[in-house]
Parts: C-alpha cells; structure tokens; sequence
C-alpha cells in the first residue's frame, strides 16, 4: 500500500449504482497494484448511512480484503498540530480529514480524495495528493 484512499474516491466504487468515472478507474488500478490503503475511520464513513442491510453487507464484504492502517498517539497528536496549523491560517477541516492527513505524512503516502479541501489543506500541511497516473 502506497496510496491513502478517502472515502469520496471509495463511495464512488462501492455505494454508487453503475457509475462510471476516471475515479473509479484509478482506484481499480490502485487495487490490482495492491497500492490502496484505508483508514478504520474511512471505512466508518463509508458503511455509514447505509440503509439497506444488503447493501451494508455488500460494501462490508468488499473492503474487508484493506486490512486498516494502523494508528498511533503519534498521529493522533500531529493531526491535532495540523487541525492547529490550518485553523491559524483560517481553513477548517474535519477531525478526520487532519488524521488521514496526518497517517499519509507519518507513512509518507499521497492522498486521493476529490475533497478540494485537501488541495488548501496542501498549501499549509506536508501533504501529497496522489496523481490519476501517478
């Protein structure tokens, strides 16, 4: 795994019917590389909201082949430092935005995400956005 995938890219896979986009391209490329990674908070996100138990099941199946990316205090702490360093500079975000910004510094991962957020994130943080390509 090299590439920290946010939820947007994985919902464009796995919640939406016949969608058919570049994303979704790159994340199958991503998956047949063995290069997509997710956080345990992602996965949340995804299941999330999900009102059909068929459906639930469905998706929970599906990425129960991404084993989460492990978590530590250290990260834990540099989000909470990144949520501090984009709020002085007048950007909000969401705690789990700055965790995943965080995972993909300490393990020295892009992000691939359509969230634009992650772009402002990108002028004030040591962050990488993964390329389509890339």
């Amino acid at each position: 795994m090299n590439v920290i995938v946010d939820t947007s890219i994985w919902s464009l896979m796995l919640r939406r019917k016949r969608i058919v986009s570049i994303h979704v391209a790159e994340l199958s490329r991503l998956v047949l590389a063995d290069r997509a990674g997710i956080l345990g908070l992602v996965r949340q996100e995804i299941l999330s909201g999900l009102q059909h138990v068929e459906q639930f099941e469905r998706v929970k199946k599906s990425l129960s082949g991404y084993p989460d990316i492990a978590i530590g205090t250290n990260q834990y702490e540099l989000a909470a430092q990144f949520f501090n360093t984009c709020r002085s500079a007048g950007i909000q975000g969401s705690n789990v935005d700055f965790l995943i910004c965080a995972v993909a510094t300490s393990i020295n991962a892009p992000i691939y995400s359509t969230d634009r957020d992650f772009e402002l994130y990108a002028r004030h943080l040591p962050i990488r956005l993964h390329a389509i390509g890339g």
